[in-house]
């Protein structure tokens, strides 16, 4: 009978968060609807990866120094050499995570002619064509046109391939940053707001000590002890974010231990950490959502800026940042785009979540109409 009263008590306590009422409500803000389907399109996006874009070759890092910093549109026939090495078979997953292995030779070129054994070809910066056999040729492809229609970067890396590879990295971080935030966060938060006393000066106190530390500075010396790389600034700049939230959950928390459904769940001799994961915690579930997507919009912000100043993701591998950083210098030259692109679209994703997670907080909003 205490069970039944328990937890009928529980569900008229536990907030629709997450109910169909929440969603019609998310559903008639324009905006945010717009900047969830631009989310889900930046994640599709990076899901695909190497499948969609037009470098399909291992971190878009296809070089040809002969059409570097070509204008937007630019357009290039290549000549493809026959490879002495047999090609290892990858199916489309493994291309779609990792790219495509090419062992042939490719060269771009400004203009051919195909004979009957034969290619005359002009090649960049040359004054005369040269005559290549076919026999040295690849023999399905010898000759192919490509587009690029973000023109080429400084090395000849297609601009297109590096901004949508630049995708899945910015995701990435976001998404593994605050996971490790929310997990450190939300323990530390909840231990701290249910059991109170000793324990709660405890964590308030190392919770105020790395809150008094800037956020950045934090990061580069977590970055600096753990080196740089592509997993460490995950773990640097996750467990910098989890101040935020270890701080809200202890506030709910502290209002939420109060209600009479925690008091019912003591007297039927609940344990502690099953009160707090199993009935408290679920209630914060909207707050936490919230939370987490300002969140991810500030972890991409600051991978940005740690891969800008060369302490974030390290090349060959592509990076909004970092190509902010390799062609910042243009910006007063004629190749501007190639540094306002790639901050454009960091704009426009920390735009779209910050928009979401408005969106979300006015609709789990019980007090608005």
């Amino acid at each position: 009978m205490k069970r039944i009263l328990f937890r009928k008590k529980y569900q008229e306590e536990k907030p629709l968060s997450l109910g169909s009422l929440t969603w019609k409500r998310f559903l008639k803000q324009k905006m945010g609807v717009i900047s969830l389907a631009f989310i889900l399109l930046m994640i599709l996006i990076a899901i695909l990866g190497y499948l969609i874009t037009p470098d399909q070759t291992p971190y878009c890092n296809e070089q040809h120094l002969e059409i570097s910093l070509q204008k937007p549109g630019f357009k290039s026939a290549f000549i493809q050499f026959k490879s002495e090495n047999v090609a290892k078979k990858q199916n489309w997953i493994q291309i779609m995570l990792f790219g495509k292995r090419i062992e042939n030779r490719i060269i771009p070129v400004q203009s051919y002619e195909m004979t009957a054994d034969s290619v005359h070809v002009l090649l960049y910066g040359g004054t005369n064509k040269e005559s290549i056999p076919l026999a040295e040729l690849d023999a399905k492809n010898p000759v192919f046109n490509r587009t690029y229609y973000l023109g080429t970067d400084r090395y000849g890396r297609d601009v297109v391939s590096q901004l949508l590879m630049g995708t899945r990295i910015s995701l990435a971080v976001g998404a593994i940053s605050v996971l490790i935030a929310l997990t450190i966060g939300v323990f530390l938060g909840s231990i701290a707001g249910y059991y109170g006393g000793k324990v709660d000066q405890l964590i308030v106190w190392f919770i105020n000590v790395v809150w008094s530390i800037p956020t950045l500075l934090l990061v580069i010396a977590i970055s600096f002890a753990l080196g740089k790389g592509f997993w460490q600034i995950f773990i640097a700049m996750g467990l910098t974010m989890w101040v935020d939230v270890a701080r809200v959950v202890r506030g709910q928390v502290l209002a939420y231990k109060e209600q009479e459904f925690v008091e019912a769940g003591k007297a039927l001799g609940y344990s502690g950490l099953h009160i707090i994961f199993k009935h408290i915690l679920p209630n914060l579930t909207g707050t936490l959502i919230v939370l987490s997507a300002s969140n991810f919009s500030s972890a991409i912000l600051m991978e940005a800026g740690l891969s800008f100043l060369g302490l974030g993701i390290q090349p060959p591998t592509p990076s909004w940042g970092m190509m902010m950083k390799e062609n910042y210098a243009y910006i007063v030259l004629d190749h501007a785009y190639l540094a306002i692109v790639p901050g454009i679209a960091i704009m426009l994703l920390v735009l779209a979540f910050m928009l979401t997670g408005s969106a979300l907080r006015n609709a789990m909003d019980v007090r608005s109409k």
